[in-house]
């Protein structure tokens, strides 16, 4: 795609970031056209050999001839066929008859388009959950690791952004591991309740295939049985009308787009940290922040996944509108629609969790940073302690919570209007009403007295509800990732 600008430009044309920059090659190939109408030519062989095996004259030869083409694609015959036809599924219908002559009266027998469509469309959906769920399980893995080491690793709680309570860094990630252990779990649910739309005929009644079979029933519902399994899926839709119910698409994207909440959230706090210097995504040697500020260290992973969360949330608007808009056994307004979004929901999902893992591997952590925040703003965390210490030592809880109060609004003087460090501490030490005390400050002051149960909660909350959701991956668990443009 070089050279000048103008007509020859025409042969580059627009190609979606989500695939030439971002995607794995996994989850572009899933939903490729190579995928996606070999598919339809392994369903229209599933469906020409349970016909032959309940009694249709289909041969085996036909099969034969099928299989030996069932990848071999003339996507120019098929361009140009549907350019004459305008029908997608009967452009590839003649173009697989016509290198398979001998099976060409048998392709597509008593199916409709949404045969090969929407069956299609669900076994996308259910590989691409297999492409993600081993990546989720990958970040959470790694987040884990990072949670575990930084268990015990006091650090500044925040609430409305202002200085609170202390908690630990590794109780922090387990608040993310939380939302990404839901996300597994939702993920896990969606694909499990995935189902085969099966064969069903033009408006869901079986009624052409039950013409095949001459009015018998038991023959219909053994066809879709056997075309279901072997599409791998292990039951079908009873009920749908010209295609599966859109609430499906609903189903399958909304725990996508749920997860990209959770990853906007935990990449935008990584940004927060960052600013504070407190927390790093990974920085290659020769990476460059800024072209003009060569001293700044950008968290451009984590802005890449919020950016693409973005995208991942907004997207469930169109299965939402679509579902709800499907007029009586179907309307076809939702084929562009879905063409767009079910793609790159999945595309989208796996470009952030990709990234994610690469910043969970590599996140770097600053302890003299955080102890020098902590330092800062304990003297005032630590008020009530002192409170409690004096009272115990015999003093007023009323007169030590006056004498407590005038200093901590002198030190915040200081620390406001000065821009000086917060010397709350050494008022405390030059007044002689708390010298009962003075010998214990040190204890009072250490920031582990101030972390609760957060390492005890950190170890729980990993043994019994992160590692046992990451034991079906764990042949999966140790690949890295190499973030590539």
């Amino acid at each position: 795609c070089r050279g000048s600008h103008g007509a020859g430009d025409q042969k580059c044309p627009y190609r979606s970031p989500l695939v030439s920059r971002y995607a794995s090659k996994e989850m572009a190939y899933n939903f490729s056209d190579k995928k996606k109408f070999t598919t339809w030519r392994k369903l229209w062989i599933y469906l020409a050999k349970a016909e032959k095996a309940l009694g249709l004259p289909v041969t085996e030869a036909q099969v034969a001839e099928m299989e030996s083409h069932a990848e071999d694609i003339d996507f120019a015959m098929a361009a140009e066929e549907e350019s004459k036809l305008r029908h997608d599924v009967m452009a590839h219908v003649h173009t697989f008859a016509h290198c398979c002559p001998t099976a060409a009266p048998i392709i597509h027998l008593g199916a409709t388009s949404c045969y090969v469509g929407d069956n299609t469309d669900l076994i996308m959906l259910r590989d691409g959950f297999d492409i993600l769920l081993p990546k989720l399980a990958r970040v959470i893995d790694r987040l884990s690791n990072f949670a575990e080491k930084y268990a015990g690793l006091p650090t500044l709680g925040f609430t409305h952004y202002q200085p609170a309570q202390l908690t630990t860094v590794g109780k922090r990630a387990c608040l993310w591991l939380q939302d990404l252990a839901m996300d597994m779990r939702n993920l896990q649910r969606a694909r499990e309740d995935l189902r085969f739309r099966g064969v069903k005929g033009t408006t869901g009644t079986q009624a052409s295939f039950l013409q095949l079979f001459q009015g018998d029933h038991d023959k219909v519902e053994d066809l879709d049985r056997m075309v279901t399994e072997m599409a791998g899926f292990k039951k079908a839709y009873m009920v749908t009308g010209q295609t599966y119910s859109r609430k499906v698409d609903i189903d399958s994207l909304s725990p996508l787009a749920s997860m990209g909440a959770t990853i906007h959230k935990i990449c935008t706090d990584i940004r927060l940290l960052a600013n504070l210097k407190e927390i790093e995504e990974p920085f290659e040697k020769e990476q460059i922040g800024s072209s003009a500020m060569p001293y700044k260290r950008n968290p451009m992973r984590c802005e890449r996944c919020c950016s693409l969360a973005r995208h991942l949330i907004a997207l469930l608007a169109d299965p939402l509108q679509t579902a709800s808009v499907q007029w009586l056994e179907r309307t076809l307004d939702d084929s562009a629609n879905r063409r767009i979004s079910l793609p790159e929901s999945f595309l989208t999902a796996d470009i952030i969790l990709s990234t994610l893992q690469n910043i969970t591997e590599g996140l770097v952590v600053y302890p003299k940073v955080i102890e020098r925040h902590i330092h800062h703003e304990l003297p005032f965390m630590a008020t009530e302690n002192i409170i409690m210490a004096m009272v115990k030592a015999g003093g007023n809880r009323q007169d030590c919570h006056e004498k407590i109060r005038v200093l901590s609004q002198q030190a915040a003087t200081v620390v406001k209007q000065e821009g000086g460090d917060n010397d709350l501490l050494a008022r405390v030490q030059a007044d002689p009403y708390f010298a009962p005390i003075l010998g214990h400050l040190d204890n009072i002051l250490d920031p582990k007295t101030f972390i609760g149960r957060a390492p005890q909660q950190v170890a729980r909350f990993l043994s019994e509800e992160v590692r046992p959701l990451l034991e079906p991956y764990k042949a999966e668990i140790h690949v890295k990732i190499e973030l590539e443009l």
